[in-house]
């Protein structure tokens, strides 16, 4: 923190402290509070893009926090920004400005990457990882990688109003349509996606029933992972998005009908 100071007029006023010791808001700047230790008041300043939380109503509390957890209120001026790559202030959580499923979190100027899972988006709203159909700014190319559902009644082997498709590139994932939107989904880990015998079908099989995926895991010991994943509650009968195996092979080709509107994007 630095004591400088940016609102106008600001470093005429006088703070008197209402207490021997305590930790208070400025009634203007949100990123700036005033410190009493021995009912002398020092004005000090939260890193670039943090705030003063003022929440304690007892004012004993020093505590800066990120500018979107913090109620300002009516104290709205901030120091002017300070800005890095990827980073519009020294300290936050930001978007990134190309992938929408992608973001940063800035600690002091230093830019830390951050990915979503498959098949969702970093929200600047919520800040939270979203289905990527539910973020406004994530592009339609960037949904399930750019895969276009089938229109309705095309597909004659889907269930009920959605359908499973297979992703072109990766054995352990695929996609499920809901009312033409496509979202990604991955496989629990040791099984693979095995495409059905009507288009829009299909389940997470062992390797060795998938012609063409059988090497997809590799030397990994699959038994002792499902064995390790049951252990820890983490297998459950719903679709998982876990973390690749280390090695991998791309699904092969099937010899089926071309799905309509199905593209392959470049990653």
């Amino acid at each position: 923190m630095n004591n400088s100071f940016g609102c106008p007029g600001a470093q005429s006023q006088e703070f008197k402290c209402p207490d021997d010791y305590g930790f208070y808001p400025h009634h203007l700047a949100c990123d700036k509070y005033w410190k009493c230790d021995n009912n002398v008041a020092e004005l000090k300043t939260c890193g670039n893009g943090l705030a003063f939380d003022a929440s304690d109503s007892k004012f004993l509390t020093e505590n800066c926090d990120y500018l979107h957890n913090v109620d300002c209120g009516e104290r709205t001026q901030l120091e002017p920004p300070i800005s890095t790559p990827h980073c519009p202030r020294l300290y936050g959580i930001f978007p990134d400005d190309k992938k929408c499923d992608t973001f940063w979190n800035c600690w002091n100027g230093e830019a830390s990457r951050y990915q979503c899972s498959p098949g969702l988006a970093y929200d600047r709203e919520s800040r939270v990882c979203m289905w990527a159909d539910q973020v406004p700014e994530c592009k339609n190319e960037e949904v399930a990688n750019g895969f276009g559902c089938p229109a309705a009644g095309e597909v004659s082997g889907a269930s009920g109003s959605f359908s499973r498709h297979a992703h072109p590139e990766d054995c352990r994932k695929y996609y499920i349509c809901l009312e033409g939107i496509a979202r990604e989904y991955g496989c629990p880990i040791g099984t693979v996606f095995k495409i059905g015998d009507a288009e829009g079908a299909g389940n997470c099989e062992d390797p060795e029933d998938v012609p063409g995926c059988e090497d997809y895991y590799g030397d990994l010991d699959l038994k002792s992972i499902r064995k390790s994943e049951l252990l820890a509650g983490l297998q459950g009968n719903g679709e998982t998005r876990n973390q690749q195996p280390k090695q991998s092979k791309p699904r092969p080709p099937v010899n089926q009908p071309a799905r309509p509107n199905q593209q392959q994007q470049d990653q």
